[in-house]
């Protein structure tokens, strides 16, 4: 009863002014609530945009290569022309010559895309991330899956393998195999 007392004996400034700062301690709560919201919010739109920077990039290294993949064709096709001009008697120097120019510029432009050959040649072993075996040939005077021929040549791009080379690899003799 003496607490009841106290309270009852309290005077209204003094009962306003518990109030106000009762109220005044929610506001404060609610405050950080809505800091801590913010701060986390914060936190999201910073990943967000580092993703989407990500994301943009991206897509500028590789918003080109559907073009890069056609210029290649162009490419195997000079490349066919200059070997088959060389190995024809009637060939002419001069049209050899602006093949062989005309493919050199285009070389130049897939370098400026960051295009690069795949490091696939006859005598290595064959990778199956870079390279297509097409054809298979039995041998015994090399190691199984060594890349006998290259038939097209592949090409990364940035890195990324935007055209595996095409190859003929070796295989072993099945029954001296089975034998031995």
């Amino acid at each position: 009863m003496t607490n009841n007392n106290k309270e009852t004996n309290k005077t209204p400034n003094e009962t306003q002014k518990i109030s106000i700062e009762k109220l005044l301690e929610a506001e404060k709560q609610r405050s950080e609530e809505y800091l801590n919201r913010l701060k986390y919010m914060q936190a999201d739109f910073e990943n967000l945009k580092r993703r989407f920077d990500r994301d943009v990039e991206q897509i500028k290294n590789h918003s080109n290569e559907r073009l890069i993949i056609q210029l290649l064709e162009i490419v195997d096709e000079l490349e066919l022309a200059i070997k088959v001009g060389k190995s024809a008697e009637t060939a002419q120097k001069t049209l050899i010559d602006g093949v062989e120019m005309t493919l050199k510029k285009l070389g130049k432009i897939l370098e400026q895309e960051g295009v690069t050959e795949v490091d696939c040649f006859a005598g290595k072993i064959f990778n199956p991330t870079i390279a297509n075996a097409v054809l298979t040939e039995e041998r015994e005077d090399c190691e199984d899956c060594t890349i006998l021929q290259v038939i097209r040549k592949g090409y990364i791009m940035k890195g990324r393998v935007i055209r595996p080379s095409i190859v003929k690899v070796s295989i072993k003799n099945k029954q001296k195999t089975e034998e031995n």
